[in-house]
């Protein structure tokens, strides 16, 4: 979780629901859809709630994802992100480059596992945060969360880095996410890989952090450490710590 997609993200599923159903959903019926650790991918959760919200028929899938990236690009995805006006110029960064640096620095090797367009990823890692060709599984590279598929491609990438490969003797991978459905995605990757250490980390999403919002986040919270968080992070800067905690508790 390295940016606030709040006003992005969030907002486009606000605007295609409102698009096509004329209602606008509110924050806690995206929250609650969330919950349910199926409807990482945004198209599908507009989509979904449209469903639930008794509009027939329903778009195709192809055309509400245009609809949405007009939303949240403003212009063409694979076009001069220069000339983009939608809601992707409206996500603050929760973290600067050097966090990066501390990462690397407590011997931490680190990558992305992200269910957004890769030209949004390109955009936040690249652009943004200056970083050079980060390891990164995004949207149709692997199948959507919970799918674990993404998180094993990666940490099999990380562990080839250090001449290793998953197992027993592994150092163990950590994955940090704020919706269910990246929970769960640590689940099944244990699932199918068992003598490989994962470790589910968790993080409530920015919105949530307001004062006002201090009993919504701890219901929150409490879904994700239901799902199986190992851990419930403040702020995503805080990775570095809790992952040196739990190696020298494991």
């Amino acid at each position: 979780m390295i940016r606030d997609v709040a006003g992005s993200y969030r907002r486009a599923i606000v605007e295609t629901v409102r698009h096509y159903g004329g209602w606008r959903p509110d924050p806690a019926a995206i929250d609650a859809l969330k919950g349910e650790g199926v409807w990482n991918n945004d198209w599908q959760a507009s989509l979904e709630l449209l469903r639930r919200g008794g509009v027939a028929p329903l778009p195709e899938l192809e055309a509400l994802a245009a609809v949405f990236g007009g939303y949240y690009f403003g212009g063409d995805p694979d076009g001069d992100p220069a000339l983009w006006r939608g809601f992707i110029g409206d996500e603050p960064l929760l973290v600067r480059p050097s966090f990066f640096e501390q990462l690397t620095a407590a011997g931490i090797v680190w990558g992305f596992v992200s269910g957004a367009e890769p030209p949004s990823v390109r955009y936040v890692l690249e652009r943004r945060l200056g970083l050079v060709a980060p390891p990164c599984v995004a949207m149709g590279d692997a199948p959507d969360k919970p799918d674990p598929t993404g998180l094993l491609r990666l940490a099999a990438e990380l562990l080839a880095w250090r001449g290793l490969a998953m197992g027993a003797g592994a150092p163990p991978v950590a994955y940090l996410g704020d919706t269910v459905a990246d929970v769960e995605t640590v689940q099944r990757a244990r699932h199918q890989h068992p003598d490989q250490r994962f470790w589910s980390l968790a993080v409530a999403p920015p919105h949530l952090h307001k004062p006002e919002q201090r009993e919504i986040r701890a219901s929150y919270e409490a879904r994700l450490q239901a799902a199986g968080a190992d851990r419930i992070l403040a702020h995503t800067a805080d990775v570095a710590g809790a992952v040196l905690e739990l190696v020298g508790a494991s």
